[in-house]
């Protein structure tokens, strides 16, 4: 609960200083002051730099003495030549935080700005503030009108909170979010982590009532053992998703140049992932698909699978796909109980189905009172924990009416709006891509998550219930 309270000045800071705007609408500390004006924020704004003018109608103040009130934060787009003038100034100002997009510390690989680096973190502890960064971001609180950074990243607002050490990825993440519906609470890119880092935030957010699920992208935080000591109480309070970069000898060179870490063996970082209760993924993707099913659905004890395909062609040959990638991604696939198989032969037909687990519905694909009773008959087994529906709706727009194609999904949209189990869809790449846009847009907009792929779906699930 500490954390809440001394990090709350980075995430809710009264006011927020941004040193180094110019009249030059195209340079980023013009388009991050534009991004907080346009974004909401509720606090005070300012423009600073020691050449004054004006921007867009508001002044531009020559330094932060001169600014007529407090600030909390400072957003630094200033040389690093410069970030020692503007650190003592800061002290000054009584500021709460600083957080740098200045770069050119120790990820240049220069002894005399990794040495910076290190000075500016002493400077800011004597003069009583925080610095996020340097070489990121920094906070991003979206309910609160902070932006990401200087871009129109804009998501839906939820219950995720992000903490990653690259300011691309985390773009990446909230671009997912934007597409899939997923949404966010907070975030921070912190680049380097010269002073607070990874731990300071997660322990932050595993407190924060706004926030279930954390993502956590990490090159190598520079406190290791204090992030694993604060990472096993926050895992039970949420659930924790972990991608760790630098996994290759090539990803570790590129780690440090980026943020300057050095990179541990991936092995050692698993097994210390696994004992304090993170769920590791290995990709941007893995990450993204197992952040939307913790949102949807929370953390679940099992896992075990029942599946739909034969939705239009290759059904057969569908259940053998579902089978074989789930199996081996750890899912258990249990077969139907013998009433049960009995109850889909009534409906979708002895001959030419699969009447086990996958079910196959190619002799009533085109049938919603066989589709949403088979659905029924598999999701009421006392041994399925969630259903997966494998759907090629390109196909199945191009072979049947679209009163029939809507009459088949209506009956999964009823089924997840019920919320009896969880439900996940896999629309893998067809045809009618622009006609099927709309039916994404209904499964979205009903919580349904979407996959391209029953890999990626049956990774993500598994990882419900790491």
């Amino acid at each position: 609960m500490r954390k809440l309270q001394e990090l709350a000045p980075v995430f809710y800071p009264r006011s927020i200083a941004v040193v180094g705007v110019s009249s030059d609408e195209s340079r980023v500390p013009a388009l991050w002051f534009s991004s907080l004006l346009s974004g909401g924020f509720q606090g005070r704004v300012w423009a600073v730099n020691r050449r004054e003018g004006s921007f867009r109608g508001h002044r531009i103040w020559p330094g932060l003495s001169a600014v007529p009130g407090p600030v909390d934060l400072v957003i630094s787009c200033v040389p690093r030549t410069s970030v020692f003038d503007l650190l003592h100034e800061c002290a000054r100002k009584k500021v709460k935080c600083v957080q740098f997009y200045t770069a050119g510390f120790s990820e240049s690989g220069e002894r005399e700005w990794a040495r910076a680096e290190c000075e500016m973190a002493r400077v800011a502890c004597e003069g009583g503030f925080r610095i996020v960064g340097p070489n990121c971001f920094g906070v991003y609180n979206p309910a609160f009108g902070i932006p990401y950074g200087p871009f129109s990243i804009r998501p839906p607002l939820g219950s995720v909170g992000l903490v990653v050490q690259s300011g691309g990825i985390m773009g990446k993440v909230l671009e997912y979010g934007i597409v899939e519906g997923l949404g966010f609470g907070k975030g921070v890119s912190i680049g380097n982590a010269g002073d607070l880092g990874v731990a300071d935030f997660l322990e932050y957010l595993a407190h924060d009532d706004e926030i279930r699920t954390i993502g956590l992208y990490l090159e190598g935080p520079r406190d290791t053992a204090r992030l694993m000591a604060a990472m096993r109480p926050a895992a039970g309070l949420k659930p924790i998703v972990v991608w760790k970069g630098g996994s290759s000898p090539a990803g570790q060179r590129a780690v440090f140049s980026h943020t300057g870490a050095l990179a541990a063996s991936p092995a050692v970082w698993s097994g210390a992932l696994r004992q304090a209760g993170a769920i590791e993924v290995g990709s941007l993707e893995e990450m993204c698909d197992t952040l939307l099913l913790l949102d949807r659905f929370g953390r679940r004890r099992k896992c075990r699978l029942g599946a739909i395909c034969g939705l239009t062609d290759g059904g057969g040959g569908e259940a053998v796909l579902i089978s074989d990638v789930c199996t081996a991604a750890g899912l258990e696939v249990p077969p139907l109980r013998p009433g049960t198989a009995a109850a889909l032969a009534d409906c979708v037909g002895q001959v030419g189905s699969v009447l086990t687990n996958p079910v196959d519905m190619s002799q009533r694909q085109a049938v919603a009172e066989a589709v949403r009773r088979a659905l029924e008959l598999v999701a009421g087994e006392p041994q399925i924990d969630i259903v997966m529906v494998y759907e090629n709706c390109g196909l199945l727009l191009d072979v049947y009416p679209r009163e029939v194609s809507n009459a088949v999904n209506r009956s999964f949209l009823d089924f997840a709006r019920e919320r009896r189990q969880p439900l996940v869809l896999v629309l893998p790449p067809g045809p009618a891509r622009v006609r099927r846009r709309d039916i994404e847009q209904r499964f979205r907009r009903a919580g349904v998550p979407i996959f391209p792929s029953v890999e990626r779906a049956a990774r993500a699930i598994r990882n419900l219930a790491r």
